[in-house]
């Protein structure tokens, strides 16, 4: 396929809009929006205006796109146009570690030289397969303040790897000075997350008998441990993790994770407000948070055998705004010792099931005078109304190395954000009208 812009005319009509300000939202984050779940955006009602499938030589992006070439100060890369490389139909965006520019990564960044103004958006790609790494998708006017709205910047997608979306509109017109000198500005972020849940129930179909239990995450960033338990064998359900049913004292029923004489060890704690001990306090509102970086374990041992027929754990934190949990562990196993060797009893790792780093995907936003929508795969996840975004833009795609999504190493040498391709649509004119 190849580069395709088609320019339309219309006949441009006056109306007047009265917008209210911007309300400066504090970011939030949250798992899947159910509200606007399962909506598909209906591409028979757009017609294609402009679309790159990088199907050309490397040196042609130049034409299309301008790069950026030197260090930038919020990340932990400088970028390049070396780094944003175009082969076999697809642009990479690549991470390599050499120092340029004065920092010690490099990786690409790059924006149409064309603007755009309302329609719908869409980008297929995947991201780079190692934590620390921001796969970006989104617009921002460069410059002065425009005629119309504000400066903006909206995030299309920021995904994380393996299995993060996150979606953010920023106002970046109306920047104010806290009373402690650091700068702020309007912002609304939400996030979500995939492949993951909050609760999770393990009933055994034969029962273990051991003296230690443990988990064991290789998760890139830290992560909360609200609340686990090991359950004695029981005839019928088990209550369930989220019920206030489940930290109490039941007939026939001993969560061992309650013993007073139970030890436990881990690789470590947050701060000291996340002790370990926390994770088995019957308490959701409190947590073992783990230690930032390296792998995170928390071991149970007991001064006899004991006979497990289940294990619930909660885990991530609950955003009371939205009602929604988020910052779950992307992959686990528990495990019960048996004397000799560890045993497996359940594991999960979303970079088998939902990896975003080995599976592309398409990340979507219609933008109109009203109304910003985000899509994952062309159904809705997020809506809101549009403030201030109504001047024309340049599309961008980005790689950058970041210190808050997990631990920055040598791993992300060589990996890369993969691009298919991206496309832009306006909506279908209305040709039904009988001529005069």
């Amino acid at each position: 396929m190849k580069l395709n812009i088609v320019y339309f005319v219309a006949l441009l009509c006056l109306s007047i809009v009265v917008h209210q300000p911007w309300a400066g939202a504090t970011p939030r984050m949250q798992e899947h929006d159910k509200t606007h779940a399962d909506i598909d955006i209906d591409l028979s009602e757009w017609e294609l205006a402009w679309s790159d499938e990088f199907d050309y030589a490397d040196r042609e992006l130049d034409k299309y796109w301008e790069s950026q070439n030197g260090p930038s100060g919020h990340i932990l890369c400088s970028r390049w146009r070396e780094n944003a490389v175009v082969s076999n139909g697809i642009l990479e965006l690549v991470n390599r570690k050499e120092r340029r520019g004065g920092q010690d990564w490099t990786s690409g960044s790059i924006w149409t030289k064309k603007k755009f103004k309302y329609g719908y958006f869409e980008c297929r790609y995947r991201y780079a397969e190692a934590n620390g790494t921001n796969n970006s998708f989104w617009l921002m006017t460069r410059g002065a303040d425009p005629k119309e709205g504000k400066r903006f910047e909206i995030d299309i997608n920021e995904g994380h790897y393996p299995n993060e979306v996150n979606t953010n509109i920023h106002n970046w017109s109306d920047i104010r000075t806290l009373p402690n000198g650091k700068q702020t500005h309007p912002s609304d972020s939400k996030s979500y997350t995939y492949g993951t849940r909050h609760d999770y129930s393990f009933p055994l179909e034969i029962p273990v008998t051991t003296r230690k239990i443990r988990m064991v995450s290789n998760n890139g960033p830290h992560f909360h441990v609200r609340e686990f338990r090991v359950f004695s064998e029981k005839r019928g359900k088990y209550p369930p993790p989220m019920s206030k049913a489940a930290d109490r004292r039941l007939a026939g029923l001993v969560d061992y994770a309650k013993d007073p004489k139970l030890i436990i060890t881990s690789s470590g704690s947050y701060n000291r407000q996340t002790k370990d001990e926390f994770a088995v306090d019957g308490d959701v509102a409190t947590s073992w948070i783990t230690q930032p970086k390296g792998q995170k374990w928390i071991e149970f041992e007991w001064p006899s055998d004991i006979t497990v027929g289940c294990i619930q754990f909660i885990n991530g934190w609950n955003d009371t705004k939205s009602d929604k949990w988020v910052g779950m562990a992307s992959d686990f196993k528990i495990q019960y010792h048996d004397g000799k060797d560890w045993v497996d009893i359940t594991s999960l790792d979303v970079t088998t099931s939902s990896n975003f780093g080995t599976d592309y995907h398409t990340f979507g936003l219609k933008w109109t005078e009203d109304e910003i929508v985000f899509y994952l795969d062309r159904k809705e996840i997020r809506r809101e109304r549009n403030e201030f975004a109504f001047s024309e833009s340049p599309i961008w795609l980005s790689l950058a190395i970041i210190k808050w999504d997990g631990p920055v190493t040598d791993a992300i040498d060589g990996t890369s954000m993969k691009v298919d391709w991206v496309r832009y649509y306006q909506p279908k004119s209305d040709d039904t009208d009988e001529p005069e």
